[in-house]
């Protein structure tokens, strides 16, 4: 739990004609992570072709279900083995018809689509004009003495753009009203037409087309619309009918494309990784837990019979840095992992700070947000969390836990501290020796920090940081030195000599050891020697005074329950408890942010900025990904 598994670089040698094969069997067991490799005796990639013919395939493949559809379950067969080249080939030229089917089908049903909306459109304009009942073949010629024009203008310029067309000699009929528009017929002899125009875009007319099938008598254009309605009708059901007896042809084909395919993806995914050969040989390389080795040597063994050899080593020194991290978690702590993940992923043999989080983080929290009301709160709302959030559930819950527990230490009930007797005592009842207590935790969190950046650094191989570097143990030795000398001479008024001499020395190995690994001139050597010994003193004790956010924040709750219920003695019976409610809301929804940012940033500066560097990669294996949709099983 506390750094990732151990692994092995393996290399894996096999006829190229079974690659996808080793790489399926390597893919069923999800514990080969491959690696690309540079080897000039290896200057080939088998799998190249293989990969483009896959990606084309499942490409189509993808098209095709999403347009044709495809349902139930799909498992895999245990003893299924993957495609050949030649294989794939066939089922991509296969998957080519099948797409051009269904591509027909689906234009077709495009078309009707637009066709339906086209008549709907129709249908709309038609029940408008239908309350005029005229033969709107007549009303419109282009050769008429009667200038009639159809159209929409809004409602409130109804009656001014009446009395102006009057005086032009037209007359403005409405027939129909929606959202605010009238529609109306504007009409006059045609001599006069070209004169309102001007008039008509003033009072915001707008033209209403009307199409050429409608353009006729009433009862010809519903008979026409219905006419089309059938029509309609008709091409969807042969449309339909035709579409399932095409699918019902090559269903079962295509979950059989579908299985192959998933069987191919491992194979595609190692070649982009880099599959290296030569000739008739395939290459892989990777990485396998420790603790799988004994299984892979024996399903390789069951399945190729000694037609393969394989290698595996221990990463070296050079390769510790691209290494993958493969990390495992119980099941409680997985929802803290995206606020660490956030940071960044362990490198391979770094510290795993997840649970040092989980719990450092849920007691920062509870510590500055002590309250038994406010946690229960907090726990009731986040247990509504669902979905993308569901993680956060936990986490909220875990955190208001914690505000529950140091609620009953500090006595502390939505503000009121005289409901229940505290475990232990009030924050503001010693606010001193709150402080106290906040900095001896931040010394605490600082000491854990350094011994695990020394253990990081001495699993990376710099054994001389290790012990050495103002992070390391000198830093170590040197804060704890200085720590004493401090508390002894705030306490007894007195230095303490020998915690100053351990300090004074510890310093001085972190300044010459900066002197001695320094490249530079002598001038830049003193002056990065002076800032990294000034900055070792320095910086550990402001990370350490961070920590007094944490009574802080514990103060500010006490002291903002107690300005709520100040305001809240002045008011009558009703505004009172209003207040108060209003208050702690305020309170919860505010502070509560506020304090969960706050003990984040803790962890983050005050923690991973000192031994995590969060530059690892994730262990991504081979695996039988394809079939989600599906819910395909190997």
């Amino acid at each position: 739990m506390f750094r990732a598994q151990p692994l092995y670089r393996v290399t894996l040698w096999c006829l190229a004609s079974e690659a996808p094969d080793a790489a399926l069997l390597l893919a069923r067991h999800g514990i080969f992570s491959p690696v690309a490799q540079e080897d000039a005796a290896l200057p080939g990639n088998p799998a190249e072709s293989y990969r483009d013919v896959f990606l084309e395939a499942d490409a189509r493949l993808s098209r095709i279900l999403e347009q044709c559809g495809l349902s139930g379950e799909i498992t895999l067969p245990a003893d299924a083995v993957a495609p050949n080249l030649t294989e794939l080939h066939e089922i991509n030229d296969w998957l080519r018809e099948i797409w051009q089917v269904c591509s027909r089908c689906k234009e077709s049903e495009l078309r009707v689509e637009e066709e339906k909306r086209r008549l709907a459109s129709l249908k709309e304009t038609y029940g408008r004009l239908k309350r005029l009942n005229l033969d709107l073949s007549r009303l419109l010629r282009p050769d008429s003495l009667l200038d009639a024009r159809l159209g929409l203008v809004p409602s409130a310029n109804v009656k001014r753009l009446r009395d102006a067309l009057a005086l032009a000699g037209y007359v403005l009929s409405p027939f129909d009203h929606a959202e605010g528009q009238t529609f109306a017929v504007v009409a006059g002899p045609r001599r006069e037409g070209e004169g309102i125009a001007d008039l008509l875009s003033q009072a915001g007319w707008r033209e209403l087309p009307v199409p050429p099938e409608l353009q006729t008598h009433p009862d010809a254009a519903r008979e026409y619309i219905e006419q089309q309605e059938r029509h309609l009708e008709e091409v969807s059901r042969i449309h339909c009918q035709e579409r399932t007896e095409s699918l019902s042809h090559f269903t079962e084909r295509v979950r059989d494309v579908y299985i192959r395919l998933s069987l191919a993806r491992p194979l595609a995914e190692a070649a982009g990784a880099g599959v290296r050969g030569r000739r008739h040989l395939a290459v892989f390389t990777g990485w396998v837990p420790r603790r799988a080795m004994a299984a892979i040597q024996t399903a390789l063994e069951a399945r190729f019979h000694g037609r393969y050899w394989m290698t595996a080593r221990e990463p070296t020194r050079e390769e510790l840095d691209q290494a993958p991290s493969l990390l495992s978690y119980p099941r409680w702590l997985r929802p803290f992992l995206p606020l660490v993940r956030s940071y960044g992923v362990p490198r391979y043999g770094e510290f795993d700070p997840a649970l040092l989080f989980a719990v450092t983080y849920v007691l920062l929290f509870g510590a500055m947000f002590g309250d038994v009301g406010h946690g229960a709160v907090i726990m009731l709302l986040a247990s509504f969390l669902r979905g993308r959030l569901d993680w956060l559930r936990v986490v909220g819950m875990t955190a208001g836990a914690a505000s529950v527990s140091f609620g009953l230490l500090y006595g502390s009930v939505f503000g009121y501290e005289e409901l229940i007797h505290p475990l232990w005592q009030s924050p503001l009842h010693d606010p001193a020796h709150m402080l106290v207590l906040a900095v001896a935790v931040g010394v605490g969190f600082i000491c854990v920090t350094l011994v695990i950046n020394t253990y990081n650094r001495l699993m990376a191989g710099r054994v001389p940081d290790a012990l050495l570097d103002g992070g390391g143990l000198a830093g170590l030795v040197f804060y704890l030195a200085a720590v004493a000398g401090l508390h002894a001479l705030f306490t007894d008024g007195r230095v303490a000599p020998g915690a100053s001499l351990v300090a004074a020395v510890a310093l001085a190995v972190v300044a010459v050891y900066k002197w001695v690994e320094t490249p530079a001139s002598f001038g830049e050597r003193l002056l990065v020697t002076l800032i990294e010994s000034v900055e070792t003193a320095t910086n550990l004790f402001a990370n350490t005074l961070s920590f007094l956010r944490v009574a802080a924040f514990s103060l500010n709750h006490v002291a903002l329950a107690l300005a709520v219920f100040t305001l809240a003695a002045g008011m009558s019976a009703a505004g009172h408890w209003l207040t108060v409610l209003l208050g702690n809301v305020v309170i919860i929804v505010l502070e509560g942010g506020i304090v969960a940012i706050q003990a984040l940033r803790l962890m983050y500066y005050e923690g991973f900025s000192r031994f995590f560097s969060g530059s690892g990669v994730e262990f991504t294996p081979l695996s039988l990904q394809r079939g989600e949709q599906l819910g395909v099983r190997s």
